[in-house]
């Protein structure tokens, strides 16, 4: 043996099941797949034939050409994909918490601050502006508004209410180095 595993034949009638699960379909003018079976005769005639008709307002698949199947389904078999929203990126820096000592008092913007709420405070941004921050130690990330001016201390370029702080893990340390992406 060459070190390859052999292929398995599946039974006639668990690829029947496979294939209404798969959707799988046959290119325009090629060779049908063979008999998919009971499963969706079934499901038409259980139906009434409102089972294809369920799906007309769906846009028409992507195929792919298989070797001795046929077409396959690609959006029956891509996974989701979370999209990343865009933005402009803003780059890495040290970010700061401001907490409790603020609490209740106005904000650059005119706004009271609250500790708990996702704000931050940045030196140039525009009042309102949101922004992904991300903690690249563990991961995790949070979007702020930014409703203040500030940090006022060398070397920190952002300054995250306690509970954006919280959320990211920098409250322990009081700072900590993070990336930042201007969403709009």
């Amino acid at each position: 043996m060459d070190g390859t595993r052999p292929y398995r034949r599946i039974p006639a009638r668990k690829l029947a099941g496979l294939a209404a699960a798969l959707m799988l379909t046959a290119p325009a003018g090629g060779p049908a797949l063979a008999d998919t079976g009971p499963a969706v005769t079934a499901a038409s005639a259980a139906t009434g034939g409102e089972f294809e008709a369920s799906f007309a307002h769906l846009p028409a698949p992507r195929t792919l050409a298989a070797p001795s199947v046929g077409a396959v389904d690609i959006a029956a078999i891509d996974p989701p994909v979370e999209v990343e929203p865009a933005g402009k990126p803003l780059g890495a820096g040290v970010a700061s918490y401001y907490g409790r000592r603020f609490a209740g008092r106005p904000t650059a913007s005119g706004e009271i601050f609250d500790p708990g709420l996702m704000t931050a405070a940045h030196r140039t941004l525009p009042f309102g502006s949101r922004v992904k921050v991300t903690n690249p130690r563990n991961g995790k990330s949070v979007v702020v508004r930014i409703n203040d001016r500030g940090p006022f201390h060398k070397g920190r370029t952002i300054d995250l209410s306690r509970a954006a702080a919280g959320e990211l893990g920098l409250v322990r340390r009081g700072h900590g180095r993070v990336e930042m992406l201007l969403l709009d």
